[in-house]
């Protein structure tokens, strides 16, 4: 099973060398179909075959030898109860991501799908990698593509975009770097017998604890990396502008995808690596949840743009999946853990249906839209499963992550107040003021423009980008626990092992202080005695 996880990983690359050397578009478009197709297909086999039972740190592990010369940096993936779940909805993303690209994308087409390969390959590498050097390398690769993406096949405002997307991130990687390679050096001196080492398995362990000064130092580098990435208020401005001006495909992985790694590196590197820090701060990072869910739902309600409303409609759910990784319990992380595939199913979604109707109009403002829903049935009919699996209907994915969230940061010691979740609620009510009044003024009411009446429904092509989502949707809506039970097992033991390992160091290094203390106490007695 570890050489079908590295195939999973590597085949949109493979793919790529197909792309690069056929010269005729169309045949380009259907490489890449079958592609990122046979990728979802080989990858299903690795969640049929996963233990949810298991406690083990991952499974399907492949490990190589070192990677560099002296140092003990080696390319190890595998899956766990925290990954499985992302990496399955980068592949099951995959396809849909190159179908809706079918007839919109017309310059430097070959281009285009090269960057979507790449940018799968180092998505699942992130959320495969149990090495963090590695983690690190797929975590930037991945900034690559979409910097074409919406580079070359953005809109008008494209390049400001660009640079904002790419100086944001790349400034919190950098941090990032360098905390990397301190860790690096102190684990090694520590658990690795004076090898530089970056092995997750070993950073996340018992037997590695930090001094809790520099331990808050090395929590807020890698934080602020991932914050940036979720993005997280205030590191929330480059969102919009990316989103809005990415094509459709862009803004489909952008969102499904690839902001995941934000949350998704909260909880592979920051709790269990340091908990001390992560318990102690986690109420300053449930405030700065809240504000992102209250602004961006305040912000989206304001919109005249239905893709920039999409965009900060991210901004407010997002700020839920982090509510629910700091409530540190495992009813929120697990909500948590669900929420992220339940947003990139539905405000991917979302991106696809805006994508559709802006093709057809040419136009994304709410004002020249009104009574679509008469001469779209079958459109109104997918527009509205997605806004309700949004806003949180029962029956819907939504619903379920954001009452485990909510329900776990109530009875959360970490927060230590019930008010994130009162608050937090409100983000639920505000989010169906703004979808259902943007999906009022777009689908119902009289027709604004003549050219309204004269549109055509959805295609086959296009209601089968939008099948598999909306199937997903009411999956998981119904029955949550096909899914829960990958991540339980999981949680439960990063839970435990992060106490654990946080009440070990405080023990540690508080008798390390104790000794320093005394031993100061020692030498002033001993001056004293000479003097006299």
């Amino acid at each position: 099973m570890d050489t079908l996880l590295n195939l999973t990983i590597f085949l949109p690359i493979l793919g790529l060398l197909g792309v690069l050397v056929v010269r005729n578009e169309n045949l380009v478009k259907w490489i890449s179909l079958v592609v990122t197709t046979a990728t979802f297909i080989i990858s299903l086999p690795l969640m049929l075959n996963f233990n949810s039972a298991s406690s083990e740190t991952a499974q399907f592990v492949f490990e190589s030898g070192s990677w560099l010369p002296g140092l003990d940096v080696k390319y190890i993936v595998g899956l766990d109860g925290l990954s499985l779940l992302l990496f399955m909805l980068t592949t099951f993303i995959g396809p849909i991501v190159v179908i809706s690209a079918w007839h919109s994308v017309e310059k430097h087409v070959t281009g285009f799908y090269a960057m979507l390969l790449i940018l799968e390959t180092a998505s699942l590498g992130v959320f495969a990698s149990l090495d963090l050097f590695m983690f690190y390398i797929f975590f930037e690769l991945s900034l690559i593509p979409m910097y074409f993406l919406i580079g070359i096949w953005g809109g008008k405002g494209r390049i400001e975009a660009t640079l904002k997307f790419f100086i944001y991130t790349l400034v919190g990687s950098l941090i990032m770097l360098v905390a990397l390679i301190y860790l690096g050096y102190d684990a090694g001196n520590v658990v690795n017998g004076g090898v530089f080492t970056t092995d997750w398995r070993l950073l996340s362990s018992s037997a590695y604890m930090i001094d809790l000064g520099v331990q808050t130092y090395l929590f807020f580098a890698f934080a602020l990396a991932f914050c940036i990435k979720v993005p997280l208020f205030p590191f929330h401005t480059w969102l919009p502008y990316a989103h809005t001006e990415a094509p459709t495909a862009g803004s489909v992985v952008l969102a499904a995808i690839m902001l995941k790694m934000g949350t998704y590196g909260l909880l592979r590197v920051l709790l269990p690596i340091f908990p001390n820090a992560t318990y102690e701060f986690a109420p300053y990072f449930g405030v700065l949840a809240v504000i992102g869910i209250i602004y961006g739902a305040l912000v989206a309600m304001v919109q005249k743009d239905v893709k920039k409303l999409v965009a900060y409609s991210s901004v407010s759910h997002l700020g839920f999946v982090v509510l629910g990784v700091f409530a540190l319990n495992t009813v929120a992380i697990q909500g948590a853990i669900l929420q992220m595939v339940n947003h990139g199913l539905s405000t991917g979604a979302l991106f696809l249906i805006v994508g559709m109707i802006y093709d057809r109009r040419h136009t994304r403002m709410i004002s020249d839209f009104g009574g679509i829903s008469s001469v779209m049935p079958v459109f109104a009919v997918m527009f509205m499963i997605a806004t309700m699996a949004s806003i949180g209907l029962p029956g819907l994915n939504g619903f379920v992550g954001e009452f485990l969230i909510l329900n776990g940061s109530f009875q959360s010691e970490a927060l230590n107040s019930s008010w994130f979740t009162i608050i937090s609620t409100s983000g639920v009510i505000l989010a169906a003021v703004y979808m259902l009044w943007m999906f009022r003024r777009v689908m119902f009411g009289s027709v604004v423009h003549e050219a309204n009446k004269s549109l055509v429904d959805l295609n086959a092509r296009e209601i089968g980008l939008l099948v598999p989502l909306m199937l997903a949707m009411f999956w998981i809506g119904f029955y949550p626990s096909a899914f829960t039970k990958y991540s339980e097992k999981q949680v439960n033991v990063l839970l435990q092992e992060s106490i654990i390992k946080k009440e070990k160091t405080v023990q540690v290094f508080s008798a390390q202080s104790t000794d320093w203390v005394k031993n100061v106490y020692e030498l002033s007695e001993n001056l004293e005695v000479s003097e006299k």
